[in-house]
């Protein structure tokens, strides 16, 4: 189907194109409210500005496409391939992103406040400054990529991996990151504060002056952790691996008694003052 033939038949009320190749088409500023694009192969295609509220992207193929700046509440994206596509400032408010391709993906500024991502492949993707607020990211992959300054508060990162991901200034309050892979991750100056890091994999991470305010660590792996300047005041690091772990001047009032069955005194840890 030609792009004209596509506008027509939108313009007399057809919304079913299942399977449509546009691959490299201008579709800038397009409306396409509602339509059925699964499994349309979209590869390059220029979607910028488009509006596809409540559309159907399910396995449509739209990796290297462009959709910044797009309209996409609600819509549905499982298991599409967007590998390497633009979503810079993206609107897309509650919409399901299930299983999805979204490796080397670019989507600074995006909003997918509630959106559901279970199981999506994120890893190298540019989050920087995204809404993630109360997003479902559950066994999600985003090793190695960029979440700095990312909103996250209220998400659901159960079982996520995130290695060497930079998520230094991030919002996380509230998260729950329980038996979360955060290896080697870049929490610097982070917000974590009430959030559920049950038994988490906090292997060489930079957590220095992130706040950890009634953090539960309970179970957590912290061998080699900078937590330099950071606040863990009324934190919970019952049963914490805390091997090689620096809380040097890190402000732990009320959280001796959480360690006083680890092995080594409290006295030994590094810190910046008298204990």
């Amino acid at each position: 189907m030609k792009l004209h033939q596509l506008l027509r038949s939108y313009e007399k009320g057809e919304r079913e194109f299942t399977g449509i190749e546009l691959k490299s088409a201008d579709l800038a500023r397009i409306m396409l409210i509602g339509v059925n694009l699964s499994e349309a192969n979209l590869m390059g295609t220029d979607l910028s500005r488009a509006f596809l509220t409540k559309s159907q992207l399910e396995r449509a193929r739209l990796n290297w496409a462009n959709l910044s700046f797009a309209k996409m509440s609600q819509a549905q994206l499982a298991e599409a391939d967007l590998t390497k596509a633009s979503l810079n400032g993206a609107f897309m408010v509650k919409s399901s992103l299930r299983r999805a391709k979204l490796s080397g993906a670019d989507l600074q500024n995006a909003n997918l406040r509630a959106s559901d991502l279970a199981g999506a492949n994120l890893c190298g993707a540019n989050l920087y400054r995204v809404n993630l607020r109360e997003a479902n990211l559950t066994d999600v992959n985003l090793n190695w990529a960029n979440l700095q300054e990312a909103r996250l508060s209220g998400a659901n990162f159960s079982n996520v991996s995130l290695n060497h991901a930079n998520l230094s200034s991030a919002f996380l309050k509230e998260v729950n990151l329980s038996n979360a892979n955060l290896e080697n991750v870049n929490l610097k100056d982070a917000r974590l504060s009430g959030s559920d890091l049950t038994g988490v994999n906090l292997t060489g991470a930079n957590l220095e002056g992130a706040n950890l305010r009634s953090v539960n660590l309970t179970g957590a792996n912290l061998t080699g952790v900078n937590l330099f300047g950071a606040c863990l005041e009324e934190a919970d690091l019952t049963d914490a691996v805390l091997v090689h772990t620096s809380f040097l001047d890190a402000q732990i009032s009320q959280v001796q008694a959480a360690l006083s069955n680890y092995m080594t005194p409290f006295s030994n840890f590094q810190t910046g003052f008298a204990t």
